[in-house]
């Protein structure tokens, strides 16, 4: 039985557990929050991801918790409407198929199904990994050492494990152009089911409501040349910043700005992409957002993290040297990855526009895009990137002992 630390708790860190476990590796999940976070923002699972969640007999589960928004409305700097669609037009899902679900219900979703199969360590994280030939030395921060024949991080878009096995952020970001905020505000507008985007050159403000709750979702999103690194780590600079971005704007601006300043749970990043060489080095590899991450304007991250981690362990299962189960992971994942990072490029322009030229065009889209929407067009290249994968059948010793 092969011991594994998997770094990360989220999407694909248990993903990754539960088909570890079920193939008898022994597994342990390293988490530095204190627990499975809930809450965030409605994410998407879509076209091959559907599949992984089905074969992990939780797509009833998940499903339940579907937030089914019905409609994107775009408006104008006055509050104009310039165009209303169905969300699937634009993203290529699948209705009735494909799914949006708070981010933190399918991480307890997951979660649910293998705390009691795998060890997990809340509020701690790796230090040191001492990559040797029969194994890795793991130094967390609590001062815990522990031998682990694997590490695999599944630590984000800031992975620790990758900064720790292959060097700073630095050399595998690719910023996008885009910074953001995004809140909870209350619900004072009585939405349900939809979301409004604001645009203006440069800078989007949207409105989200998932499903029907007394809780709203703003999101501020600013162009900038460089990234604002001054700014990723003073809460105060960040509202600074898009108070000032969008001080001039109408609309239902000046509401965001006062529940963004209200707002407890602010997250601020940039928008940006990890592009690696390689997703293993000696005995670490890394899956999801630490490996590839596509960014939120691709809307794919979810779906490639349980695609990636359900490969990754797949692989592993079925070679008895690690080296060339990490290699098999990502000959059959990279293409699946790299035709949906590329979706963030046209999702960065169809949203945000830089350029009064390019919102003008994306405007007169917007106006015939329902009727676009009847002909299957719009959302077709999207499409075919979410099923870009066949899933590989693997061998699986529990099912057989059944």
């Amino acid at each position: 039985m092969r011991k594994v630390l998997i770094s990360g708790a989220s999407i694909a860190g248990p993903t990754l557990a539960y088909w570890l476990h079920r193939y008898g590796f022994e597994v342990t999940v390293v988490e530095k929050a204190t627990g499975v976070r809930d809450g965030g923002y409605p994410i998407d699972v879509r076209g091959t991801a559907i599949d992984v969640l089905e074969r992990m007999e939780v797509l009833p589960r998940v499903r339940a918790g579907h937030v089914d928004t019905r409609r994107l409305t775009f408006v104008d700097g006055n509050g104009r409407t310039v165009g209303s669609l169905r969300p699937e037009a634009f993203s290529g899902g699948v209705p009735g198929r494909d799914l949006e679900v708070p981010r933190g219900y399918l991480t307890s979703v997951l979660y649910a199904t293998i705390r009691e199969d795998v060890e997990f360590l809340f509020g701690d994280s790796i230090a040191a990994l001492q990559d040797n030939d029969d194994g890795v030395r793991v130094t967390f921060v609590s001062g815990r050492q522990q031998e682990f024949d694997l590490v695999l991080g599944a630590d984000g878009l800031h992975s620790n494990t990758r900064r720790l096995a292959f060097g700073p952020e630095e050399r595998y970001v690719r910023y996008l152009g885009y910074c953001f905020a995004g809140f909870t505000l209350p619900n004072d507008l009585g939405l349900a089911h939809e979301g409004t985007i604001c645009t203006a050159p440069g800078r989007m403000a949207t409105i989200y409501a998932p499903g029907c709750t007394d809780t709203l979702h703003g999101l501020l999103t600013v162009a900038r040349s460089q990234p604002p690194l001054a700014e990723l780590g003073d809460a105060e600079a960040q509202r600074e910043l898009m108070a000032r971005v969008f001080a001039d704007d109408r609309w239902r601006v000046p509401y965001l700005l006062d529940a963004m300043r209200a707002a407890d749970d602010v997250f601020f990043d940039v928008v940006s992409q990890i592009h690696m060489p390689e997703w293993s080095r000696g005995r670490v590899a890394l899956v999801g957002d630490a490996a590839h991450a596509p960014s939120f304007f691709s809307g794919q991250g979810t779906s490639i993290a349980l695609v990636g981690a359900y490969v990754l362990a797949g692989e592993l299962a079925t070679r008895a040297e690690h080296t060339a189960a990490f290699a098999a992971y990502e000959r059959i994942a990279r293409p699946y990855v790299q035709v949906n990072q590329a979706l963030a490029d046209t999702g960065g322009s169809t949203l945000a526009p830089t350029t009064a030229r390019a919102l003008w065009l994306r405007n007169q889209l917007l106006r015939v895009a329902p009727l676009i929407a009847r002909t299957g067009l719009v959302g077709r290249s999207a499409r075919r990137a979410t099923t870009a994968l066949d899933l590989p059948g693997y061998p699986d010793p529990v099912a057989r002992a059944r």
